[in-house]
């Protein structure tokens, strides 16, 4: 049976930091940067264990800048 995995992409510049996604998120996939920050002076999201992703896209449609992609992978 084929395994459905997913992929998260982050636009980390256009990223304010706001921790929807991370709150959104039902795997613990996303986290936000304690030390970086993007060039608009923003703590952004990462990918912080992207092996978890379920490629359900709950930190996507929670994004109100559109930041984030997600993609879905079948692996077989």
């Amino acid at each position: 049976m084929a395994k459905i995995i997913g992929a998260v992409e982050i636009n980390q510049e256009r990223c304010k930091g706001c921790d929807l996604c991370v709150v959104a998120c039902p795997c613990n996939v996303l986290a936000l940067q304690p030390k970086e920050v993007n060039d608009r002076g923003y703590h952004f999201a990462t990918d912080e264990n992207p092996e978890n992703c379920i490629g359900c896209a709950a930190c996507a449609t929670v994004c109100p800048d559109g930041c984030i992609t997600v993609y879905r992978l079948v692996e077989k």
